[in-house]
């Protein structure tokens, strides 16, 4: 089989080339080139395509770098800095995965004749007894990766490998150091790949938007605090309110941009037993009725039941918890395996 394998430098992917390579594949490597300004965090840094092209070398297979910016700007920065300026929260590597690596290189592996396009994520596709394909949960549970690529349809799992998937990362590590690649201590992306750590959200978008200073207010519409920038503050933010010391914690509980006022309460304001979502993607058609929901990347999972009603696609939960921001990712699992997932649209 002739396989694309997406190469972000990372000791995963060097070593998901070399054992679809070891597997007698055709193996060709791939970077994508997608954030052209500073990087020192995220994974597309200058310094990771040299890395995967040394790899690749180790290896004795081809390794090509492709120019997605244009792509990357319009469907992951921009929707990132609109996210911000509405007050919702973005993910944007859910939206990298979307777009990009399970999109736009799926299609331009299907137009040069690759049969399948192969990444370094921590997580499995598993095929069910009625042939149709599901995204499963990676074997290390503290590396798992699939809440980050629910967007993942039949038509790509069809034509997706995940080669390390079913082994933890300690394994891969060591995998690498025996074949000896330049990867294979090599510290994990763990950021944001636009956003640096001497900038950060606040410089990045400083640049791209004007951020107004906000006033916080207590349930009674009293003044109580004030922060920099309205369109950085999350739901459940605790810190950089402004707020006097003693009492009981306050939280942000309400984030209104327009009118540049963050509303504070207790952590009893923050709990809710549902949310709405959008932009659902399904792995084998709709199924409502009980799953287990995840609405961060590494949060614990959390028995709900999906109800579909109205067109809508709404989760409630068996028990209050913490309210899901909008923008937020929530994606439904049967056992460890990847039902559906959206944008939260409200609770």
């Amino acid at each position: 089989m002739k396989v694309l394998v997406a190469m972000s430098g990372g000791v995963d992917s060097s070593v998901a080339a070399a054992r679809l390579l070891g597997a007698g594949h055709e193996v060709v490597g791939v970077t994508m080139k997608l954030w052209g300004g500073e990087s020192d965090t995220g994974c597309c840094s200058v310094g990771d395509v040299d890395d995967a092209r040394r790899v690749a070398q180790q290896l004795g297979v081809a390794h090509h770098v492709w120019n997605f910016g244009d792509d990357f700007e319009a469907r992951v920065v921009a929707p990132y800095v609109d996210a911000h300026r509405r007050g919702a929260t973005p993910n944007p590597c859910i939206e990298c995965n979307r777009h990009l690596k399970f999109d736009r290189l799926l299609r331009r592996a299907d137009a040069l004749g690759f049969d399948a396009v192969a990444t370094g994520h921590h997580a499995r596709v598993v095929t069910r007894p009625d042939g149709t394909r599901r995204l499963a949960r990676g074997a290390d549970a503290a590396k798992d990766q699939s809440y980050v690529l629910y967007v993942l349809g039949q038509a790509e799992l069809a034509r997706t490998l995940l080669p390390v998937g079913d082994t933890t990362k300690a394994a891969v590590r060591a995998e690498a150091d025996a074949l000896g690649l330049r990867t294979a201590d090599k510290p994990d992306s763990q950021d944001v790949c636009f956003i640096t750590s001497t900038a950060g959200r606040q410089g990045f978008l400083g640049d791209r938007i004007a951020l107004r200073p906000g006033r916080v207010v207590d349930s009674a519409g009293a003044r109580v605090g004030r922060v920099e920038a309205v369109e950085l503050v999350t739901i459940g933010q605790r810190r950089g309110l402004g707020l006097a010391g003693g009492g009981a914690p306050r939280y942000a509980v309400d984030v209104d941009v327009a009118r540049a006022t963050v509303r504070v309460g207790a952590a009893d304001e923050l709990l809710s037993d549902r949310v709405t979502i959008g932009q659902v993607v399904w792995a084998d058609g709709p199924r409502p009725g009980r799953v287990d929901v995840q609405c961060s990347a590494h949060g614990a999972p959390r028995p709900a039941e999906v109800r579909l009603t109205d067109g809508e696609v709404e989760v409630r939960f068996a028990e209050p918890h913490r309210r899901v921001a909008v923008g937020q990712s929530v994606v439904l699992y049967e056992g460890d395996e990847v039902v559906g997932g959206g944008v939260a649209l409200g609770c």
